[in-house]
C-alpha cells in the first residue's frame, strides 16, 4: 500500500478549500482517507496554510510521498513568516 500526502477539494464550485490528509494513492481525491493532518485556503490573501507539523513528519518517517504540490506548501511554511 502506497500512501501519500495529498490534497482532498471542500467548499463550493468557485471556492476551494484543501485539507491535507494522508491517503492511500489508490483511493479517490476526495474519498477515503488515514488521517487529516491540515488545511490550505488559496482564498485569502495571504493563502492560510496550517499543518499539524508533528504528524506530518510521524508519516513522512514512515514512507509516506507528498505530492509536488503538497511539497511545495511543506516548504512555504517552513520558511519564516517575515521572510517569504
Amino acid at each position: 500500500m502506497a500512501v501519500k500526502i495529498r490534497l482532498a477539494r471542500h467548499g463550493a464550485k468557485k471556492k476551494p478549500y484543501y485539507r491535507i490528509v494522508v491517503a492511500d494513492s489508490e483511493s479517490p481525491r476526495d474519498g477515503r482517507y488515514l488521517e487529516a493532518v491540515g488545511t490550505y485556503n488559496p482564498l485569502r490573501d495571504p493563502a492560510e496554510i496550517t499543518l499539524k507539523q508533528e504528524r506530518v513528519q510521524y508519516w513522512i518517517e514512515q514512507g509516506a510521498v507528498p505530492t509536488d504540490t503538497v511539497r511545495s506548501l511543506l516548504k512555504k511554511e517552513a520558511t519564516p513568516q517575515g521572510t517569504a
